[in-house]
């Protein structure tokens, strides 16, 4: 559905149990990981949006073998670094997969040209580029490090690097370049964010060294380093299973299971901050997958109450932020989301669009510059809109739930990159007694 809109409308009780999509940025890290590594990476439960799926697609650009060999299951054979591509590599929507692209591609003597949609065209790249320009690598492109550009890499020079902001994508892009870098590299981060890429290293053979000091994380690759081919299970995504979760923690009398998703530490903030509202939320069959935590999670239709979120609670729930605002509309009183700054740098600015949105189907939104604030009063809010999202598949998710429980029906305009993120949304949510239908 790219032409005409979704919408969703109140109906009976969500129930059932359904298995989130494969975790995304683990799935992107597989591939860039094998890509780079000498010998055959497998992976099972790849998420295969449109996002990762352009990652794949440069992968084999810089001359990793990459093929699909069932729903989910994949095979990369990768010869132990990159060679120039022939073309521009066009990596779509996927933020994420430019970002660790350009750190690995930074690492060899090429001259790589990166490109993306008209989203991707606009958000800013210089938070990356600085440092792998620090270690030397050279670029040239547009204003702030926009898309298209081109980066020269090779010879790098190891670099010890202070976070400026929480952000596991520059974080992860430095290591990956330092791979190759002459000395190693070391990044201090005084906000801990996911660490998928450190456990991801390891897995493939690297060393990583991590420690606290007085609070703040030290991560350090020394030099040296070689990647080996490894089998890579990828957990169901947190961010992905928030949907339908907090869908049946505001649709009453529902009960939905999602199963297998990721429990990292790190990006389990959303969970917390329900269950901080109130909500029912239950964690069960926890285990081991592949070096990641992972638990089946049930959400029971809630009473919740306004939470003031900490904001160093951020770094583990950035992406969330908008589905937590939808689970704030349908609770009692003030939700305060402060610190939240990264989000308006997202696929879109997800702070306005969030709270315009919102707005629009009464419920009562402050916007701040780092932060909004949702008040509710605990009960269904009217619905009704025709929510804007500006092609940010978070925004239009979030609101979909939405509709699923208020008033009347919310309507949004872009439902085409729903599929960057989490293909087969809108059926699963069908498959739970959701109501959603051309708009």
């Amino acid at each position: 559905m790219t032409a005409a809109g979704l919408k969703s409308g109140p109906g009976g009780a969500l129930r059932g149990v359904v298995r989130a999509p494969g975790d995304k940025s683990i799935s992107h890290r597989s591939m860039i990981l094998g890509a780079l590594a000498q010998g055959t990476t497998t992976v099972e439960g790849l998420l295969e949006g449109d996002d990762v799926l352009a990652t794949a697609r440069a992968m084999q650009a810089f001359g990793a073998r990459v093929e699909q060999e069932g729903v989910g299951r994949w095979r990369i054979e990768g010869n132990g670094g990159f060679v120039e591509p022939s073309d521009v590599i066009d990596c779509g929507n996927a933020g994420t997969g430019v970002r660790l692209i350009m750190g690995a591609a930074a690492g060899f003597p090429i001259c790589s040209t990166f490109t993306g949609d008209a989203s991707l065209r606009g958000r800013p790249m210089g938070r990356v580029l600085d440092p792998l320009a620090r270690m030397g690598a050279t670029w040239f492109g547009r204003d702030k490090g926009r898309l298209p550009l081109t980066l020269k890499g090779g010879n790098l020079r190891g670099l010890t690097y202070r976070l400026p902001m929480a952000s596991a994508q520059v974080k992860s892009a430095v290591l990956l370049a330092g791979l190759h870098a002459e000395g190693g590299v070391e990044v201090i981060e005084p906000e801990a964010t996911r660490d998928h890429t450190e456990r991801m290293l390891r897995a493939f053979g690297a060393e990583v060294i991590v420690e606290d000091r007085d609070g703040v994380r030290h991560i350090r690759l020394p030099e040296g380093q070689a990647l080996t081919g490894t089998h890579v299970s990828v957990p169901g995504d947190p961010s992905s299973a928030a949907f339908p979760l907090v869908a049946g923690l505001i649709v009453p009398g529902s009960e939905v299971t999602v199963e297998g998703v990721m429990l990292n530490v790190l990006r389990t903030g959303l969970f917390t901050t329900l269950k901080e509202m109130g909500a029912d939320l239950v964690i069960s069959n926890v285990r081991m997958s592949s070096g990641e935590e992972v638990g089946d999670i049930t959400a029971r239709y809630s009473q919740m109450k306004g939470v003031v979120v900490p904001p160093e609670r951020a770094p583990a729930m950035i992406d969330e932020y908008p589905i937590l605002a939808v689970a704030a509309a349908f609770a009692e009183g003030e939700t305060v989301m402060r610190g939240v700054g990264e989000m308006r740098v997202k696929e879109s600015d997800r702070i306005s669009l969030t709270a315009n949105g919102l707005k629009a189907c009464g419920v009562q939104v402050v916007e701040e510059p780092e932060g909004f604030i949702v008040t509710g009063t605990g009960q269904a809010p009217k619905g009704g809109a025709t929510v804007t999202t500006h092609g940010d598949h978070r925004i239009a998710m979030s609101h979909l739930v939405l509709g699923l429980a208020a008033q009347q029906g919310v309507a949004v305009d872009e439902p085409g990159m729903i599929a960057t993120s989490f293909p087969g949304f809108a059926d699963m949510m069908r498959g739970l007694g959701g109501d959603l239908s051309e708009a």
